[in-house]
C-alpha cells in the first residue's frame, strides 16, 4: 500500500525553510512598524454622545497642530470638546512614551487623523399619545486620534 503525502502550503515550506518568504511582505511588515515609532494613537471608547455632535468637533482639529489643536478645543463651547482635549493629552503622552528625549514643541506634532464612529445604542421607549410608544435612540461614540510629526519636504 502506498502511504499518502501530504501536501504542505506556502506558509508550511517556509516555516520548514523549504522556500524563502517573499522579500516585499518584509520591508513592508518594517515600514509600518517604522510608522508606529513615530505615530501615536489613543482611543475614547464608549462617549455617551452621539457621534453627529461629537464629529463637529473633531472636523474643527483635523490636521492642525497640537498646540493649535489645545486652543480650539479651549474656546469651543461644545461639551464634545472636553473629552477630545482630554483623549490628546493621552495622545501626546503616548507619543512620549515611545520618543524618549524629544520635546512636542520641537518635533511639530500635528493630528493626522481623527475619526468617529458610532458605539452601542441604548434603545428606550417612551410613552405616545393612543397607547402608542415611540423608540428613543441613546447613542454614544468611539474616538480614535492618530498623531505625527510634520517632517520638511525640502
Amino acid at each position: 500500500m502506498a502511504e499518502a503525502t501530504k501536501k504542505l502550503t506556502r506558509k508550511e515550506k517556509i516555516a520548514a525553510g523549504a522556500e524563502k518568504a517573499p522579500k516585499r511582505k518584509k520591508m513592508y511588515a518594517e515600514r509600518l512598524k517604522a510608522e508606529k515609532q513615530e505615530t501615536a494613537k489613543a482611543t475614547l471608547n464608549q462617549y455617551p454622545t452621539s457621534p453627529r455632535k461629537m464629529r463637529l468637533v473633531a472636523d474643527l482639529v483635523r490636521g492642525v497642530n497640537v498646540e493649535k489643536a489645545f486652543h480650539i478645543l479651549k474656546v469651543t463651547p461644545n461639551l464634545s470638546a472636553r473629552p477630545l482635549e482630554k483623549l490628546l493629552r493621552s495622545a501626546i503622552a503616548s507619543w512620549e512614551a515611545k520618543n524618549e528625549g524629544q520635546r512636542v514643541n520641537e518635533s511639530e506634532l500635528y493630528i493626522k487623523e481623527i475619526f468617529v464612529d458610532s458605539a452601542r445604542m441604548l434603545k428606550r421607549y417612551r410613552p405616545a399619545p393612543q397607547g402608542r410608544a415611540h423608540r428613543i435612540r441613546k447613542r454614544s461614540n468611539h474616538v480614535t486620534l492618530i498623531l505625527d510629526t510634520k517632517e520638511d519636504l525640502n
